[in-house]
């Protein structure tokens, strides 16, 4: 059996993701994660490896216009689904190991859901997270196990290299 073409396409993967694993999976963790983190009226938050926005969007509807939400992926393509759902966040494309942060930009609140497992270089992107954090801020990481130690995200792997 063969998977249709347009699931091979590289640019239709984060429409995909958006439709069929945002919802199920990841917004019931971004809930927990920002209940954990009892937002407050004017917080900045931070969400690093943000895909296409689902941790950035509910703090968004909790923080409302009171709150500045930065969200930074590596994808260009990501982001673009992120923008289209939801103009109002500050979307930017940067690596997690060299955050784009503007001159001694900090954050009361920086989350990572599900994105440190596949940075290649894990301490740069923690130092960075401290880097982004604002004296007395609040940290939340969510992850698998490395995605190699995974024997579905390796199989993924395999497919994507050799397909996309």
């Amino acid at each position: 059996m063969t998977l249709p073409s347009y699931a091979m396409n590289q640019a239709s993967f984060p429409q995909m993701y958006e439709r069929w694993l945002v919802g199920p999976l990841f917004r019931p963790w971004a809930e927990m994660a920002l209940d954990e983190l009892e937002l407050s009226s004017g917080d900045r938050l931070l969400d690093i490896a943000c895909g296409t926005g689902i941790v950035a969007r509910v703090a968004r509807e909790r923080l409302g216009e009171a709150g500045y939400i930065v969200g930074v992926d590596i994808s260009p393509d990501m982001l673009a689904v992120a923008r289209a759902v939801e103009s109002a966040i500050d979307w930017r494309q940067g690596n997690a190991g060299e955050l784009p942060l503007r001159n001694g930009e900090t954050f009361d609140v920086v989350v990572c859901q599900q994105g440190l497992q596949f940075f290649p270089d894990r301490p740069a992107a923690a130092a960075q997270m401290r880097r982004a954090l604002a004296k007395g801020g609040r940290l939340a990481i969510a992850m698998w196990r490395p995605d190699d130690e995974i024997p579905f995200f390796r199989e993924l792997r395999r497919v994507a290299e050799r397909h996309l």
